[in-house]
């Protein structure tokens, strides 16, 4: 009797593990048919993609892959590999599955016009530099833009602002104040490109809200903040390929993770500072100031709104001004004849005979034809912002010289492939020659003008700080030229410059006396 019991609970237990079995087999059969089917769709989905662009050439494998875009833009060169391929393949290129790029100005200014159907594509996501929260650079939704846009314009342009262009003489002061005392007179070199960059953080904060960092009064990296911004551009980079990260990193699991308005140092220090400037400016016992903040508030910024937009013109106007002064100075230094060309002028305009607190006006720099090309020069031969910017093709897509562009279809733009392009700018595209703009005529000086203003973008999304950028570039390098004389601590190896969208830029170590 115990023996059939035994054998009875053996069968039975024999059958619970075959069912368990059965169950798991049948478990698997499904994980293998779900993925299958998911490699199938993906499969598929890329073969569409594929297709969709096939006429247009690029790079392999972009066809089926972000790979080769990630792998550039992380590179710290894709600025030039884009002006490489463009010229390989020509004026419209493949580098991603549903991404292009383009070095044809005619199509950029006809996707940035004013009545454009094209719109921003997720890769502004990237540029949130609040966790789901939009600035002006990274809001894809055309009306939201232009509403935000209008609130901000008296603002950005100066008109509302107390001594606007009096706040910028200030820290251009200051600038040659630090260099010519503690570093010139001692006989010792600076980085020329972080004194730059200190310059024109502390002119945004100034004329933005009152308050500079201190950058140039301490002469230091004020809480680490540029240190950590150019370890969290990359991050930004790969955030623009692959903008679904945005999402995950804005998950309450990473939360941690992110810059915190309570840290003592880095960009969290700084949202801090702002946080506290924008909420000082509401509520019962508000601060009024006529500066640009100032200006957002009256036209209708909310809180949040001015906390965006402080920290994006920090972040986006001091790093673009500052690359077009390191760069623009640094082929100055390296062009004799155009250093001392440009000083002729100044002086037979009697700029260095006026008082040192006397910094040139806007006005009078607007009247200085050889300083009005060396800025053109500057700005074509190294653009600062070399992002892609891709905008989307509309509903029934479009055509451009006899190209089919699909719609959904991202297109962005070949900075240096349009500033360099010898077909548009003759033979010696390459060289810095500000003279291109005195010998040209008006008409080819109209051309010109309107293909370097690409650099600011173009119809209703030209950048808004254009003006203060522009008003810093035409007193920054007359009152340093007026002042000294300088030169290259390592002509072989003049700095360290990367390409993350804005560059980094570093190491432009420089010597300089008073002059004579």
């Amino acid at each position: 009797m115990m023996g059939n019991a035994t054998a009875a609970e053996s069968g039975s237990l024999l059958l619970q593990v075959g069912e368990r079995v059965a169950q798991e087999l049948t478990l698997l059969r499904s994980l293998l048919a779900a993925v299958v089917l998911l490699i199938t769709y993906r499969s598929i989905l890329t073969i569409r993609q594929y297709y969709r662009l096939r006429h247009i050439p690029g790079p392999p494998t972009t066809g089926i892959s972000k790979i080769w875009m990630l792998r550039n833009e992380l590179g710290g060169r894709m600025n030039l590999v884009l002006e490489d391929i463009t010229k390989k393949y020509g004026p419209i290129v493949r580098i991603a599955p549903n991404i292009l790029v383009t070095n044809d100005p005619e199509l950029v200014k006809r996707y940035l016009g004013v009545r454009s159907a094209w719109t921003r594509s997720n890769w502004y996501n990237g540029s949130r530099f609040i966790p789901n929260r939009d600035n002006i650079v990274s809001m894809t939704d055309d009306k939201l833009h232009t509403k935000l846009r209008a609130k901000m314009a008296a603002g950005y342009s100066g008109k509302e602002v107390d001594n606007f262009e009096a706040m910028i003489d200030h820290m251009v002061l200051a600038l040659v104040d630090l260099l010519g005392t503690k570093y010139i007179a001692a006989g010792k070199p600076f980085d020329f490109a972080r004194k730059a960059q200190y310059f024109t953080t502390d002119v945004i904060s100034l004329v933005g809200f009152s308050e500079p960092f201190g950058f140039l009064a301490n002469d230091t990296d004020m809480y680490n903040y540029i240190e950590l911004i150019e370890k969290i551009l990359p991050v930004v980079m790969v955030n623009t390929v692959y903008p679904v990260f945005v999402k995950v990193q804005s998950l309450p699991i990473f939360r941690g993770l992110q810059p915190s308005h309570t840290d003592a140092v880095g960009f969290g220090k700084v949202l801090g500072l702002v946080r506290k400037t924008a909420h000082e400016r509401f509520g019962p016992s508000k601060k009024v100031k006529k500066d640009m903040l100032g200006a957002f508030v009256a036209h209708g910024l909310t809180i949040d709104e001015s906390e965006s937009e402080i920290i994006t013109q920090i972040i986006a106007g001091s790093d673009t001004t500052a690359t077009a002064i390191s760069a623009t100075m640094l082929h100055i230094i390296t062009s004799p004849r155009v250093w001392t060309r440009l000083r002729a002028e100044l002086d037979a305009a009697g700029i260095p005979a006026r008082p040192r607190d006397s910094v040139i006006t806007d006005a009078e720099a607007r009247t200085l034809p050889y300083l009005q090309a060396v800025i053109k020069e500057g700005l074509r031969i190294h653009p600062p912002v070399v992002g892609l910017n891709p905008r989307v093709v509309p509903a029934g897509g479009d055509t451009f010289k006899g190209i089919h562009l699909p719609a959904g279809t991202e297109i962005g733009w070949a900075s240096w492939g349009i500033t360099r392009r010898a077909d548009l700018w003759g033979a010696d595209a390459g060289e810095f020659r500000p003279e291109r703009w005195l010998d040209a005529g008006p008409e080819r000086v109209k051309e010109m003008e309107g293909l370097v203003e690409l650099v600011f973008a173009h119809g209703k999304w030209q950048c808004l700080g254009r003006n203060v950028a522009m008003m810093e570039l035409n007193k920054v390098f007359v009152e340093v030229i007026r002042w000294f004389d300088l030169a290259l601590v390592n002509p072989t190896n003049p700095w360290k410059s990367f390409s993350a969208g804005l560059f980094q830029q570093s190491d432009l170590w420089v010597r300089g006396s008073y002059r004579d």
